[in-house]
């Protein structure tokens, strides 16, 4: 099958295969060490509730109390965190789109010494992607730091994006997309963005329509490997720790040959 008529896990397995097997690796594992009395602490738990409906509300009383409860373990912890936040939505954004799954269970996570360099590893393969163009990613990406309230992503632009032709007027369009002149691809990928930030669970059908009529297969399962890709910026926030690198303009930025990215 090369259509919409694919179940959520086939599609992602048959459009990307190089992601899923990464983000499968992540969800594998866990940090060694690490047990579950700290997870399961009231200060984490708060955290992660908080974490989970609007990162950008995270205050100093909630991560303090985070700080707190992990001791040295803060980051490993946050890590878990995002990954038990953004699989969900992953698995539920690429069902609504293509058809429902039996998306196989995770193993007992096996512990790891190092989660981030796996984490990493996904987030380059997911930006080696390409059937979507620059600009659409680039808004995608923006769309997320606004909605994550990301100082840092924020504050970058893509030079491929600009390579492209985007320029100031198309990057500030993802604030009123709807009403904007951006292409109706843009806007299908902006309004998946959303429904998979705001309400994964409940993505609305005229959403799911637009993207089937917009997006080809592949476009579709790289908006929402953008967007959970994107999505690591939330362990930033949610630490206090995404402060901008720059006080006035934008820093640019491009995506190396193994997908890592670098300030230019």
């Amino acid at each position: 099958m090369t259509s919409f008529e694919l179940d959520g896990a086939a599609a992602l397995e048959q459009y990307a295969p190089a992601a899923a097997a990464a983000f499968r690796r992540v969800q594998e594992v866990r940090p060694s060490g690490l047990y579950d009395e700290v997870l399961e602490s009231p200060a984490v738990v708060a955290f992660v509730d908080q974490f989970r409906v609007d990162v950008s509300q995270v205050d100093e009383r909630l991560r303090s109390g985070f700080a707190d409860a992990t001791g040295k373990r803060l980051f490993d912890v946050a890590q878990m965190v995002w990954v038990s936040d953004v699989s969900p939505r992953l698995e539920a954004a690429l069902d609504a789109v293509f058809a429902p799954s039996a998306w196989p269970a995770v193993p007992r996570r096996m512990p790891v010494a190092d989660i981030w360099s796996l984490v990493e590893s996904f987030l380059a393969s997911v930006a080696l992607l390409d059937r979507v163009d620059p600009t659409t990613t680039e808004l995608v990406r923006l769309r997320g730091a606004r909605q994550h309230a990301c100082r840092l992503c924020a504050s970058r632009r893509s030079v491929a994006a600009i390579d492209a032709g985007a320029d100031d007027v198309t990057f500030e369009a993802v604030d009123h997309y709807e009403s904007s002149d951006l292409s109706p691809v843009a806007k299908a990928a902006l309004a998946l963005t959303d429904a998979i930030i705001w309400t994964p669970l409940a993505i609305p059908e005229s959403v799911v329509a637009d993207v089937r009529r917009e997006l080809t297969p592949a476009q579709a399962v790289e908006v929402v490997l953008d967007v959970v890709r994107n999505a690591a910026n939330k362990i930033a926030v949610g630490l206090g720790s995404d402060a901008a690198a720059v006080t006035e303009g934008v820093e640019l930025f491009v995506t190396e040959p193994d997908g890592t990215l670098t300030v230019v």
